[in-house]
């Protein structure tokens, strides 16, 4: 029965198959006035929106470069770039030939400032006093045009300023660019994209007016929003220390570990975004020798005359990082705190608990002989094994520096160690080990 039943399902799915490879010449060939009908409610043109959030760094660069060269007239009304941007970190020849593409687009270039809060300053303003077409949002502000990138005897001054001195260190909000002339109120993306001729028509029930073009909106892949995001001053410098930090936790472990995996990349990562962004090369250096510096005092188990000198160089490398662009102090803040608590405290402890955990065993080294890197009197550091711990003296018996010693005891974090020779012994010793 069940066999009978699973042909009678067969037949009928090839039979609703079979009708349906009928069924669709005949619809393929169906009124033509009906098909017809049916493009006609096709909108024909868009208008490309592309969002410009962030420093004009490569990535953007690219975006906004690809499409002015995708303009298909015959398509696109219209190409709208949405704009908060504080600067440019590209060169102002590739400046310049986004702005020779701005200028030639064979349909007009609107750019708008806006959501609310939004800025465009620097060589993104002089771009946006291109174009045909400014929109501001409440708000907003553009201006603090800098030096000009492009020539003026080609491109003329930015929104048509009558002089080379105005809006050069100042910017305007909305209501003196509106009252200047220099954009046209648009609070939000929608009022901006009403105000370009051609995305609005009758209505159909004749009241009013309604879009009748696309809007199109264009952003980066993931994998350039992920650089675009790391060329970020603040998540560069943080990206940086994180990776450094974790790189140098992961020496002083055994074996690689998701530390070390997470470290590599955020240092790759935190490297791209340095290289791209205006730093400045001995502040680099600052930070590397602060690295170098914790991981130092992280093998001697103690913060030491290297640990300052690690906390001075990151400081100093952190506030001067950055030429042209800056960071806000609460991004600071992070960096150096966070750095200087897990550097001077947290991997310290994180390493002697590693390696001092039953997991992987600590009974091998007692009995173990080395040698005290300073005093131990009761307490200092002695290097077993080419690895220093905090030790305090077996029963008191003081130990000088670089004196050899045995060690007797593990006590959490601690070892007891005595003399090599000379010193009390203790019933928990025992003969080294061959």
């Amino acid at each position: 029965m069940i066999r009978s039943a699973r042909r009678r399902t067969r037949l009928l799915a090839g039979l609703v198959l079979l009708a349906g490879s009928l069924w669709a010449p005949m619809a393929a060939v169906g009124p033509a006035g009906a098909h017809a009908e049916h493009e006609s409610h096709e909108p024909a043109a868009v208008i490309d929106v592309v969002e410009v959030n962030g420093l004009l760094d490569p990535v953007l660069l690219e975006v906004m470069s690809g499409a002015l060269d995708r303009i298909d007239p015959a398509e696109t009304i219209a190409l709208v770039f949405q704009v908060n941007s504080r600067g440019s970190v590209v060169s102002d020849d590739e400046v310049v030939a986004l702005a020779e593409l701005i200028m030639g687009s064979p349909v007009p270039v609107s750019f708008w400032v806006g959501p609310s809060g939004s800025r465009a300053r620097g060589a993104v303003a002089q771009l946006v006093g291109l174009a045909d077409d400014v929109g501001i949002a409440p708000g907003a502000r553009f201006g603090d045009l800098g030096d000009p990138v492009a020539p003026l005897e080609r491109f003329g001054r930015p929104f048509g300023l009558p002089s080379d001195t105005d809006l050069v260190d100042d910017t305007v909000g909305y209501d003196e660019a509106i009252e200047r002339g220099l954009a046209r109120p648009s609070p939000v993306l929608l009022e901006h994209l009403r105000g370009i001729p051609g995305f609005e028509g009758a209505a159909a029930d004749g009241e009013g007016t309604a879009p009748v073009v696309r809007t199109r909106f264009n952003k980066p892949g993931l994998v350039d929003q992920l650089f675009h995001t790391a060329a970020s001053p603040p998540v560069a410098y943080l990206l940086f220390l994180v990776g450094a930090g974790l790189l140098v936790f992961e020496l002083f472990t055994a074996g690689v570990g998701i530390a070390g995996v997470i470290g590599a990349g955020s240092f790759l990562l935190g490297c791209y975004g340095l290289a791209v962004l205006p730093t400045r090369w001995w502040a680099i250096a600052l930070l590397v020798v602060a690295m170098f510096g914790y991981a130092v005092d992280i093998q001697t188990g103690v913060p030491r005359a290297w640990t300052v000198i690690a906390t001075a160089s990151l400081v100093v490398g952190s506030v001067a990082l950055y030429d042209g662009v800056g960071m806000s102090w609460i991004t600071l803040g992070v960096g150096l705190v966070g750095m200087i608590a897990a550097m001077s405290a947290g991997i310290p402890a994180m390493v002697r608990t590693r390696f001092s955990t039953p997991t992987i065993g600590r009974d091998w080294i007692v009995g173990e002989s080395g040698a005290a890197v300073d005093a131990v009197d009761p307490e200092g550091t002695v290097c077993v094994r080419e690895a220093v711990w905090k030790a305090r003296t077996n029963r008191a018996t003081p130990i000088e520096a670089s004196a050899p010693i045995r060690v007797v005891a593990v006590e959490g974090l601690w070892l007891e160690v005595a003399p090599e020779e000379g010193g009390a012994r203790d019933y928990r010793s025992r003969a080294p080990k061959g």
